[in-house]
Parts: structure tokens; sequence; C-alpha cells
């Protein structure tokens, strides 16, 4: 069980970041993963007051607050359109509803969780974290990090024409993912993002060009056969080594014929 010693809302970033110093202090986000975990806390610092709860979109990018729920990300009609579904394809299979309206933006992508759909989807944009201290980095190099005091303040996605899909493999349609694996198109660039292996989410590239005439039936083929290779897979209860790596191959084939269908 967690025991909190002291509960506080900052009233501003400033003041969050000084409390957060401590180690002995955490930032609350939905409180769904934190809540079943074990040991003291000495001040939970709550982020409600400080307006990070907000999507805003303009003609170049669309921000999304740290404190903005999965449920909200999950129903935005801009961030459905833009990623072609693959946003609410990534949510849709997260616990349930009621965990969605809790769960947060900031505790998902803070946490870096293995099996975490959401940083798998957003992974494969051109995507973005701002930081209190660290200010905006690629959210690539941010998914590399560890933990540190910081705070994270929103992510940034940059509007550039995009196809984009998302396959993921769970045991029950609710459960934690035994792989994620998320493909765009942007801006010239095949980019392909696998999770769940169990580890966290990696990025990568068609480094050798092999879709660079664009996605047929063969080039499909010989993409998710070299991404096979290059995803570093683990076992664990869910499924093994061998398992996943055969899920990379046909969730990122699935996910390249999505996309060349339009679908």
């Amino acid at each position: 069980m967690l025991t909190i010693q002291n509960y506080v809302r900052p009233q501003s970033l400033q003041e969050a970041w000084e409390l957060n110093q401590k180690r002995s202090s955490r930032i609350a986000g939905g409180m769904l993963w934190m809540k079943m975990s074990k040991g003291n806390c000495g001040t939970l610092i709550d982020l409600s007051d400080l307006g990070l709860n907000t999507i805003v979109e303009t003609e170049k990018e669309i921000s999304i607050g740290a404190m903005v729920t999965l449920r909200e990300i999950e129903l935005h009609p801009s961030l459905q359109s833009y990623s072609w579904g693959a946003v609410q394809r990534a949510l849709k299979n997260i616990v349930g509803v009621q965990f969605r309206n809790l769960a947060t933006l900031g505790g998902s992508l803070w946490g870096r969780f293995g099996f975490s759909d959401v940083l798998t989807v957003f992974l494969a944009m051109d995507a973005y974290v701002e930081l209190y201290k660290g200010g905006i980095i690629p959210l690539s190099e941010f998914a590399k990090m560890n933990y540190d005091r910081d705070i994270l303040v929103r992510l940034i996605i940059k509007k550039q024409p995009c196809l984009m899909a998302y396959e993921d493999m769970r045991i029950a349609s609710t459960d934690i993912p035994v792989l994620t694996c998320a493909i765009s198109y942007i801006d010239g660039i095949f980019r392909a993002t696998v999770g769940a292996r169990p580890g966290r989410a990696m990025l990568f590239y068609d480094e050798k060009g092999i879709l660079s005439e664009w996605i047929t039936e063969e080039s499909a083929e010989a993409f998710s056969r070299y991404l096979m290779e290059q995803v570093p897979t683990s076992g664990n209860i869910r499924g093994s080594s061998a398992y996943r790596s055969q899920l990379v191959k046909v969730l990122s084939r699935r996910a390249l014929l999505q996309i060349k269908g339009g679908n």
C-alpha cells in the first residue's frame, strides 16, 4: 500500500518543481498505477491547478497538456483525423473507459512503461515533449532518458502530412499488450515503433530504403522481416521472445498494408 504524508496543489510550475526536488516527493497523474505501488510518499504533488488539462491546436501543431486524460485524447477529432484513427486505435483497449477517464497523458508518458500503447503511437509521430527545466526535446530522446526530478508539461505534435496505422496483440481485449506496433509515413520518411517488447517502445527507420518505391506486398514483407531482425525482444508471462519477434513481423506488415490501402 502507498502511504502519503502530505498532499499539495501548487499554484505554479516553479512551486511544483521545487517540491519535487525532495526524493520523497512524487507527482500525481491519474494515480492509477501509483496507487498500487508500495512505500511512503512524503509529498504528493497534484498539478490540477496549473492549466495543463487542455488540447490546443494551431496550424502547425497540436499541443496536449500533461493532465489531459487518455479519454479526452481518444475522442479528440483533430487527433483522430491527423493520425488516421491510429491514436484512437491505440488507446481504446487500455483497460476500460473508466480507467481512461482518469489516466493522464503525463503519467502515461513519464512512466515510459514497457507496455505503453501511448508511448508507441506518439513515438511514431513528429512529436516532442516540453520539460519544465529540460525544455523541448524529441519524444524519441525522452523515451531513452533515465528518470529525474523534472516535470513533463506537455506533448507537442508537429502537423505534417501524415499516413499512419497502429496494430497490437493482446491476450484479452483490455489486457496489457503482448506487442504494439505503429508505422507512419511523414515528410517522405517511414517510421516504425515497436513497444511491449516487453521493454520501452523503440523507434526505427527504413534505413535500407526497402519502401523507397512505396508499399507493395513484396516490400511490406521485406520491411517486416527487416524490422523483425532489428527489434530486440524478450519473454515474460505473456509471450516468449520468439513469439514477440514473429508478432513484430506480422503486425508491422499489417500496418504497412493498411497505409497502402488508405484504411
